[in-house]
């Protein structure tokens, strides 16, 4: 399956389409840049030695980190490049399993609607969202809504 594709209009999505994203392994740095962005330091996340005697046996990725992957890997592969107008949420979102250091992660992206509005430069597509990691546990499900460009 290929990784990259071409940015993508209204017209171009169609219900049952798929694509998937690179992979990209999570760091320590990303955990830092992810607490000072946020402002978010919980312990679970940032002490080493506090979260291994915790529930998941060490450091944990925050939930919001992992929906920010999540959206980024919609990015990354190119089919809403400078054709989304707006992300507009979601009706579901789901984090079964933690993201630890070291993960390598990686998202299979598959079209659920296509929604006609009373809009002329731009209409609504679903995508339906499932982040694994290199075991292919899911630690992401979620279903984002995007306002995009039509073609002119």
């Amino acid at each position: 399956m290929a990784y990259s594709y071409e940015p993508h209009y209204f017209e171009d999505f169609e219900a049952g389409q798929e694509f998937e994203s690179v992979g990209r392994t999570v760091t320590e740095s990303d955990f830092v840049m992810h607490s000072a962005l946020s402002g978010d330091w919980t312990e679970l996340h940032t002490n080493k030695e506090y979260a291994e005697d915790g529930p998941f046996d060490g450091r944990i990725a925050h939930g919001p980190m992992t929906f920010v992957q999540a959206t980024g890997f919609v990015y990354r592969t190119g089919i809403v490049e400078r054709t989304a107008y707006a992300f507009l949420g979601m009706n579901y979102m789901d984090l079964p399993n933690p993201v630890y250091i070291g993960d390598t992660l990686s998202l299979e992206i598959t079209v659920s609607e296509t929604k006609d509005i009373d809009r002329e430069d731009s209409a609504i597509v679903v995508l339906d969202t499932e982040m694994t990691n290199q075991d292919n546990t899911v630690v992401f499900q979620g279903d984002m809504k995007f306002l995009i460009k039509r073609r002119e």
